[in-house]
Parts: structure tokens; C-alpha cells; sequence
């Protein structure tokens, strides 16, 4: 056994399906990996999943059943890897889909980088993409490594790595693998980028009101930066989350001295430019639905400035 492969779950029973149905077409070979599940699902079907699936009937799959709703992706990761049996866990989530050589790649780039941790690129899933390119909000992943969040959606972690760590903080409300990563950083464990390593990420169509109500999930990002100040150096101006939240407030200020002179609407051109969507096409029609998704997309960097700014006063550390 080489590597295991640990998948959080909850509530995705077809997301699972087609997980479970990539991993079983790896090109791995079968004796060299295995799979930890750890779910806190409601109802029965993704618990009949587990227990009858062709990679549980083969016994390369184990389940680790919590009661619904119980368990963080903290709680569950944790679980999973501790059940593991092999030196290297590579994590993943219940809405990827990996292709054949996901395992293959993973495995050797891990070996190819001893004692590293070892993240891999996530891209829209190219199944999915019409969503993407049509619909004016979408949630999904583009991950292009490294880059500082350390996300798990594809990971590889070494286990000795993950005990000196203690593994994942179970209480942090978010981030809590972005917070894994800079305690073993900041012990001397190397981040190693491997974009040959790819995985495929679901894209799900949402409504401006989900996302702004997900926006808040954002609030405690500022512990995170208290707690490990060397994240700083990844954002823009060490303050911002994003190039978006950093423009903002000069978008606001000129729209708000635009009754005095229409030059303050200047100060609102970087922002506009930057955010405006261009993935409809420089086209009349294409410009038209970029500008009427602006007002949309406003508000929700706007939501999220407003929950760090709540999050920066709670915790007193200033992270917009």
C-alpha cells in the first residue's frame, strides 16, 4: 500500500457516484492504494453506496460512518487519514472527478519530492463548462499550483507531516486546510506545486443570494492571518484577499463624490474593468450581459468585504 486516498462526504450521493466510479478506473494498480470515506450523509442512499459499490465489494474501499450532520471536513479528514494505511494520503472531495492518471501522477510526484506536501491543479470540469460560460454565477474550483490556500480538493500530504501537524483544526470554521499547510510550512515542510497532477471539479449553477449567504463563511479569515502572519505575503498589498476587495472602496468613494464632480467616477474605472465579466465576448450582445451582471457581482464582493470587516474587528487583525 503507497497511498490512500481520503474523501470527506456529505449529502452528495450522485457527486459520490461519479467519484467513486473515476477512482475505480484508475490506472494505479489496485494493490498499491486504497480508499477512506468518511461520511455524515442524511437518508440511506449514499450509506448503500458505500456498502455496494464494486470498490467496496473489492475491499479497496472503507467507510467511516458519523452521524448526519455531525462532523466538520475537518473532523472527517482527520478520521480518514488516521484510518489510512499508507505513508502518503492524497485528498480529495465528493464533487471531484479525476481522470485515469490522477493516482499515477499523484504517487509520482510525491516520490519525486520526498517529505513535501504536494498539491495538484483542479480545473472546471470540462463535462460541466457550458455552466460556467453561460450561467452569471457559478461555484467550482480553478486551481492553478501552488498557490496559498492548499486546498484539498487535490493534495497530497506525507503522513508523518500531517502527525507533527496535528492534522486539521476541527473548530476552524473555515480554512482549516489552508491552516494545516502553514503550520507545516512554518515547521520547514517544502509546498511543492505539480500541475500535471489534475482532477476535475463539479461547476454548480447559484443564485446571487447564495452566494452572498456563502460570503459570510469568510468572517474568521482574519484569525487565520492573526495566527499565521507568513500568509500576508500572498495577498495583494498583504491586506486584501483579493485584487477585487483592494479596488472596492475606490469604487465606492468615486461613486459617492460623483455628485460633486463627474471626474471622482475615475476612481470607479480599475474596479470596473477588472471585475466586468469577459466571458461573454467583446461582441454588443456580449458587453450588454457583462454589464448587467456588474451590479451582481458587486454586491457580492461586497458581502465578503463586509464579513472581514466584521471578521478584522473580532479578532483584531486588519484582513479585507
Amino acid at each position: 500500500m503507497e497511498i490512500s486516498v481520503v474523501v470527506p462526504s456529505h449529502d452528495r450521493p450522485l457527486r459520490l457516484r461519479w467519484l467513486l466510479n473515476a477512482l475505480q478506473q484508475q490506472t494505479l494498480a489496485a494493490e498499491r492504494w486504497e480508499l477512506v470515506v468518511a461520511d455524515d450523509s442524511s437518508g440511506e442512499e449514499a450509506e448503500e453506496l458505500l456498502r455496494t459499490h464494486p470498490l467496496a465489494q473489492s475491499g479497496r474501499m472503507r467507510s467511516l460512518r458519523f452521524e448526519p450532520g455531525t462532523a466538520g471536513s475537518g473532523h472527517k479528514r482527520n478520521a480518514g487519514w488516521r484510518a489510512a494505511k499508507a505513508p502518503l494520503i492524497a485528498f480529495t472531495d465528493d464533487d471531484c472527478r479525476p481522470p485515469e492518471d490522477w493516482l499515477e501522477r499523484a504517487l509520482a510526484a510525491a516520490r519525486a519530492h520526498p517529505g513535501a506536501i504536494v498539491q495538484g491543479a483542479t480545473a472546471p470540469d470540462p463535462v460541466e463548462e457550458v455552466i460556467a460560460k453561460h450561467a452569471p454565477h457559478v461555484h467550482t474550483q480553478s486551481i492553478w499550483p501552488p498557490v496559498p490556500w492548499a486546498q484539498t480538493c487535490n493534495i497530497v500530504y506525507p503522513r508523518e507531516v500531517l502527525e507533527r501537524a496535528g492534522g486539521f483544526p476541527e473548530d476552524a470554521f473555515g480554512g482549516e486546510d489552508t491552516i494545516l499547510a502553514a503550520r507545516a510550512r512554518d515547521a520547514g515542510t517544502p509546498y511543492i506545486g505539480a500541475p500535471e497532477v489534475v482532477t476535475y471539479h463539479a461547476v454548480y449553477e447559484a443564485s446571487l443570494w447564495e452566494m452572498v449567504r456563502s460570503a459570510w463563511r469568510w468572517r474568521d479569515l482574519p484569525l487565520m492571518i492573526k495566527q499565521y502572519p507568513s500568509l500576508r505575503r500572498e495577498f495583494p498589498m498583504y491586506i486584501f484577499w483579493k485584487r477585487e476587495h483592494a479596488l472596492l472602496p475606490f469604487a465606492l468613494l468615486g461613486w459617492w463624490q460623483m455628485r460633486r464632480t463627474r471626474l471622482a467616477a475615475l476612481l470607479a474605472l480599475p474596479y470596473i474593468a477588472h471585475v466586468l465579466p469577459k466571458k461573454h465576448g467583446q461582441h454588443p450582445r456580449g458587453r450588454i450581459r457583462a454589464a448587467s451582471e456588474l451590479p451582481g457581482w458587486t454586491v457580492l464582493y461586497l458581502a465578503e468585504f463586509a464579513a472581514l470587516v466584521w471578521g478584522s474587528v473580532k479578532h483584531r487583525k486588519l484582513f479585507l
